[in-house]
C-alpha cells in the first residue's frame, strides 16, 4: 500500500508542477531575484545583417503577403536579404516568388526539385546566407513593422545566442478547438517569458519565426521533425542563452481542427522524444537552470501521459481499500469520460467552452503517448504535408 501511496502521489505532484507548480516557482523566483536584463543596440550601434530564411511548399495562398510583410519592416533594408526555398511545390508558389524577386532586389528564390523537408531546405539556404543573424520562418506566419527590429535588438548581448517572437493567433471559432489551443500557445508565450526572464533560458521558441546567431546554428539531422527545439537546445549547449521579446509579434492562424492537430501532435511528439534522446545530457546537473527549464517545462509534459496512466491505476488500487480514494478514483474515471460527452454534443451542434479544454488536454497527452512509440521505432525522414492553420 505504500508503494502504491507513493507512485499515485507521485504522479499527481508531477502533472501538477509541470502544469500549475513550474509556472508559479518561475513567478517566485523573478520576483525574488529580480528580472534579467540583457543589452541591446543603442542608435548609434552598427545593427547586423539579417538573413530570412523560409522553406515554402505549395504556399501561393499566403506566400505574396508574407513576403511583403518581411520587406515592410522599420530595420534597414540594406540589411536585410530573404532566402526562399520552395520544397518541389506544385502550385503557382515558384511563380509567385519569382515575380516578387523583381521588385525586391534582396530576396532570392531557390527551387528545389525533389521534397527535402522544411529542414533540409532550411540547412542548405543557411550556406547561402550573408546575415550573421538568421531568421527562421513559416510562410504562413505575419510579420508586422516591429518584428525584425524587436527579434534583433538583444543580440547586442554577445551571451544571447537565440530570441523567440510572440506569436498572436486568430481565426478564432467556437464550433471547434482554436479557443482550447489560443489559450494554450498563450500560457506557452507566459512560460517561456518567465523562463527567459528568470535564467535566460526559453526552452523552445515558436517553429514559425525565431532568430539564432549564424555561428550557433547547428544544422538539424535530416530525419528530426521538430528543427526549432534543437536549433535552441543546440544555444544551450553552446553555452549561451535563449530568450524572447514580446515586443517581436507574429501573427498566425490558430488550428481550429481537432482531428488535424491530433495528427500534427503526434508529429511533433514524435519529434521531442527525438530531441529528448539527443539532448538528455543537459539534464546534469540536475540544478542547472537549463536542466531545471528542460525538466519541468518539457520532459515532465512530454512523459505526462504514463504519469496520468500510473495515477489512475494506482488510484483503483487505492480506491479499495478507502472511501477518500473511491471519489478521486470516480473523479479521473469522470473526467476521462468527458471527452466522449464533448464528441456527442459536438454532433448535435452544442459547443462548451470548459468542456472543450478537457477534450483538449486528453487529446494532446494521447498525441504524446502516440508519439513516444512512433519515436521508438525509428524515423527515416522529416518531409511531411505542412498543416492549415486556418481550419473549417
Amino acid at each position: 500500500m505504500i508503494a502504491t501511496l507513493v507512485i499515485f502521489w507521485l504522479c499527481v505532484w508531477a502533472v501538477a508542477h509541470t502544469y500549475v507548480i513550474y509556472p508559479v516557482l518561475l513567478h517566485i523566483l523573478l520576483k525574488i531575484k529580480g528580472r534579467k536584463s540583457f543589452r541591446s543596440f543603442d542608435a548609434g550601434d552598427e545593427l547586423p545583417m539579417v538573413t530570412i530564411l523560409m522553406a515554402a511548399y505549395n504556399e501561393e495562398s499566403v506566400i505574396e503577403d508574407k513576403i511583403r510583410s518581411v520587406f515592410n519592416t522599420s530595420y534597414p533594408m540594406q540589411k536585410v536579404e530573404m532566402l526562399v526555398g520552395s520544397d518541389n511545390s506544385t502550385d503557382n508558389t515558384n511563380t509567385i516568388v519569382r515575380s516578387l524577386c523583381e521588385e525586391f532586389p534582396n530576396l532570392h528564390f531557390f527551387n528545389f526539385e525533389e521534397r527535402q523537408g522544411k529542414i533540409g531546405i532550411i540547412n542548405q539556404l543557411s550556406d547561402k546566407s550573408l546575415g550573421t543573424i538568421l531568421v527562421v520562418t513559416d510562410a504562413n506566419v505575419m510579420f508586422s513593422v516591429e518584428t525584425l527590429p524587436q527579434l534583433i535588438k538583444y543580440f547586442a548581448d554577445e551571451n544571447v545566442g537565440l530570441v523567440d517572437t510572440r506569436m498572436n493567433n486568430y481565426g478564432l471559432k467556437k464550433d471547434g478547438i482554436s479557443v482550447q489551443e489560443k489559450s494554450y500557445i498563450s500560457r506557452e508565450v507566459y512560460v517561456k517569458h518567465l523562463e527567459s526572464s528568470t535564467f535566460g533560458t526559453m526552452i523552445g521558441p515558436f517553429g514559425g519565426c525565431y532568430a539564432v546567431r549564424k555561428s550557433l546554428f547547428v544544422k538539424v539531422p535530416s530525419n528530426y521533425l521538430v528543427d526549432d527545439f534543437f536549433v535552441c537546445m543546440s544555444v544551450f549547449d553552446q553555452g549561451k542563452l535563449a530568450i524572447n521579446n514580446l515586443d517581436a509579434p507574429v501573427y498566425e492562424g490558430v488550428s481550429n481542427n481537432l482531428s488535424i492537430e491530433f495528427k500534427r501532435k503526434i508529429r511533433i511528439a514524435a519529434g521531442d522524444f527525438q530531441n529528448l534522446n539527443h539532448f538528455k545530457h543537459l539534464l546534469w546537473p540536475p540544478f542547472s537552470p537549463v536542466a531545471f527549464c528542460f525538466l519541468s517545462h518539457k520532459v515532465m509534459r512530454w512523459i505526462g501521459p504514463f504519469f496520468l496512466i500510473g495515477a489512475l491505476f494506482s488510484n483503483a488500487i487505492l480506491a479499495v481499500h478507502s472511501p477518500f480514494y473511491q471519489v478521486l478514483f470516480l473523479l479521473q474515471i469522470t473526467l476521462s469520460f468527458l471527452p466522449f460527452v464533448d464528441f456527442i454534443l459536438k454532433k448535435i451542434g452544442i459547443h462548451i467552452v470548459l468542456l472543450r479544454f478537457v477534450t483538449h488536454f486528453y487529446s494532446m497527452n494521447l498525441s504524446l503517448l502516440i508519439g513516444f512509440f512512433k519515436s521508438l521505432k525509428g524515423i527515416k525522414s522529416n518531409v511531411w504535408k505542412p498543416t492549415r492553420r486556418l481550419q473549417e
